[in-house]
């Protein structure tokens, strides 16, 4: 059996896969240092993670989506409706204010976390005989790596960062639930290398990108959540190990590798120097959304002491979060095919 590469090794394990290991290994070296750049320098770190690879990432998503003809005119009526009833689904929430609208929001944003890992494991899983068994204990261990971090973070006590605000999940301390969680946690994961040792001595087989994703989710997860109580390095984890191998995948899977002709910016980015089209397309709408956030809500980076929207925010919010919001639930759909 062949490794089953999304396009090469040397390009899954750069953008998809190393992201995960990568900053998880800096962070175990330097995570001292951490606590001085977060103290001196938020506001690069601010633009580079938050700017340049999360909101970024979201908008990756018009590459497969708004901006190819063929694929907005086989989900025409899915993509002009969602966009309208994330707005009309966010006023709700907010008019029962905004602590109702970020905790709905953060719950979500969960959700589309997890299935990403999910799905990243089972683009590397097509190529495998598949049995229910199988398939169980895959689902297992991915989501033992990604559910036991979030029930840590609902069962603890406080901890150093937010998902969007301070008040987003529900939580309830309880050290006694923990305990029992983070000795099933130890199982699975025992389990889990148990099984992958025994399976690739049995098939003599070891499939490396399905294995790195499982691997690199454990990691990356239980530092950012559990181990390290710190909210630069929970942001780090968290925006790099899942944005970037995102953008990576829209790129080598629906621009790079695509055959079939395509028009305008997709068309640009299938050229030789394409990637630049790319990630230039994405940092320049990500920047104008954000500056967008800072001038009508946030008001840390950037600020006009001449705009006084407070009594907009019901609109204003709701509106710029749209392209997040739909980036969720659109998630959903464009990659069934690839389950």
């Amino acid at each position: 059996m062949r490794q089953p590469w999304i396009h090469k090794p040397l390009t899954d394990g750069i953008f998809i896969l190393a992201p995960a290991f990568f900053v998880s290994l800096l962070v175990i070296i330097f995570h001292d240092a951490f606590r001085v750049i977060e103290d001196q320098y938020s506001f690069y770190t601010w633009l580079f993670l938050i700017v340049f690879i999360d909101v970024a990432h979201v908008y990756a998503t018009l590459f497969k989506t708004y901006f190819v003809p063929e694929a907005f005119k086989a989900r025409r009526t899915l993509l002009l409706v969602l966009p309208l009833v994330c707005f009309l689904i966010g006023m709700l929430l907010f008019s029962f204010g905004s602590t109702v609208f970020w905790s709905c929001l953060a719950y979500i944003a969960v959700y589309h976390f997890i299935r990403q890992q999910y799905g990243f494991m089972r683009l590397y899983s097509l190529l495998e005989t598949k049995t229910k068994w199988t398939v169980f204990f895959d689902n297992l261990f991915i989501y033992t790596a990604t559910v036991y971090p979030m029930l840590y973070w609902f069962l603890s006590s406080p901890r150093a960062f937010t998902w969007f605000t301070e008040h987003d999940f529900f939580r309830v301390e309880n050290s006694f639930a923990l305990e029992v969680l983070g000795w099933i946690y130890g199982f699975i994961l025992l389990f889990y290398v148990l099984r992958t040792a025994f399976q690739t001595y049995q098939q003599k087989f070891f499939n490396l990108p399905k294995n790195a994703i499982i691997v690199g989710t454990f990691l990356s997860w239980y530092l950012g959540i559990v181990h390290y109580n710190n909210d630069l390095i929970f942001t780090l984890l968290n925006v790099v190990a899942h944005g970037i191998p995102y953008m990576a995948l829209i790129y080598l899977n629906e621009i790079h590798l695509k055959k079939s002709r395509t028009s305008g910016i997709v068309a640009f980015a299938k050229g030789g120097k394409g990637w630049l089209v790319f990630i230039g397309v994405l940092l320049l709408i990500a920047f104008s959304e954000e500056y967008l956030w800072e001038v009508l809500v946030w008001q840390e980076h950037f600020s006009s002491a001449s705009l006084d929207m407070a009594q907009w925010q019901i609109i204003i919010v709701p509106l710029l979060t749209v392209p997040q919001f739909t980036h969720y639930l659109l998630d959903g759909f464009i990659w069934k095919s690839n389950k």
